[in-house]
Formats: structure tokens, sequence, C-alpha cells
């Protein structure tokens, strides 16, 4: 099972690990990083650095694809070079995956025009402006398309897409394997439950980034 991930300048670094260190736990996924130019590039963050394996021209193919989100989604929605290789390597593909904004990325590139997604809850009025039909659902399949909220949601994703892929026993196994076992000791993950002054604080900070 051949896994591509893009990584792109200012995306957020565990939309793209966390279904990493999923997928790459079961025997035969062979799962590769690739950027535009197969250059170094730097997440939102800018804590560290990431080499992908490969540049975007040399993968012609792909049986699962998978587009993170982050800040730096706005400019890859415009690179028409991004957008031209995901929709040829979405031809090849038994899944295509987005975590948090990715699926802004899949819409722009035309790919999700109608279908139901989902992406970070502040991204959700982006979504539909790009055709396709947000859920608040955290991770939501339409067809072989396969969408998640934000950040932390790519693991369920992972494991989710595991699920369809190989069976519930491998994807049992491997968040057994990972111990993701979520016990966070507030709820408040979604706006739905998070209280108000939460809510405020998140889009306050992220004024001007959705």
């Amino acid at each position: 099972m051949n896994v591509v991930i893009l990584l792109y300048e200012n995306m957020t670094l565990l939309d793209a690990i966390g279904p990493y260190e999923v997928l790459r736990c079961v025997p035969g996924f062979d799962v590769r990083f690739v950027s535009v130019d197969g250059g170094a590039i730097r997440p939102d963050s800018q804590a560290l650095a990431l080499q992908p394996t490969a540049a975007i021209e040399s993968v012609t193919a792909a049986d699962v694809l998978v587009v993170p989100g982050g800040p730096g989604d706005a400019g890859v929605r415009t690179d028409e070079r991004i957008l031209s290789w995901l929709r040829a390597i979405d031809a090849t593909t038994q899944r295509t995956t987005s975590v948090c904004t990715g699926s802004l990325i899949l819409a722009a590139a035309g790919l999700l025009q109608g279908r139901q997604a989902t992406t970070h809850w502040m991204a959700h009025d982006q979504l539909a402006a790009l055709g396709a039909r947000p859920s608040e659902q955290r991770v939501v399949a339409d067809g072989k398309y396969v969408t998640a909220a934000g950040v932390s949601a790519g693991i369920d994703m992972a494991l989710s897409l595991l699920g369809q892929l190989v069976g519930d026993e491998v994807a049992q196994a491997v968040q057994l394997a990972i111990e993701y076992d979520p016990q966070p000791p507030y709820d408040a993950g979604s706006p739905r439950k998070a209280p108000a002054a939460a809510v405020d604080l998140v889009q306050a900070a992220a004024a001007g980034m959705f």
C-alpha cells in the first residue's frame, strides 16, 4: 500500500505526523513524504524542518493520499502546480484524505465538489464556498474521500482509514500499539462543548488565519 503525504511551508505538523504514526505501523504500508521540489519545509511552528523523500513530480500514483492543513494552505490553494498534481494523483488513489484545512486544498483542486466533508471548525464557511458540504463530524467519508476535522482528528481519520482498508482488527491493534486512549482533562475539544470564553480566545488568537 503506497501512502503519500504532502508537505508544504507553514503546514501544521500534527496534521501530517498523526496519520503517519498510525499508517506506518502496518506491515506493507510504504509511507512517503513529498514536497513541491523535494526540499525541506518548515511547519507553522518554525521549530524544525521536515525533509521529504521526493518531489511531487516524481510521484505519479498512490493508493492513499494525505493532505494536511495549516496556515500555509492558502498559498497551496492557488498553486496550480500542486493542484494539478493532486488531481492526477487522485485519479490513481483508493482513498484521498485530508486533515484540518487540508480539505480546503482538496476542494480548491475540485475534488470535493458537492461532497460531504469536514475541516477545522473555524473554516466551515470556506469549505462551503469551495463547493463542498461541511459536516460537524470529526471524520467524514464520502465515497473514497475521507476528511478529518482539526489537527488531532487526523489520528482518528487514519485509524478509520485502516478499518476501511485492512479491517477493524488491524486498526484496533494499531490503536493499541500507539496507546491511543484519549482521556483529556477537559471536555472542550469542540466549539459545541467548550466554554464561550475559550471559543472567543481561540477565535481572537486565530484572527486572520481562517
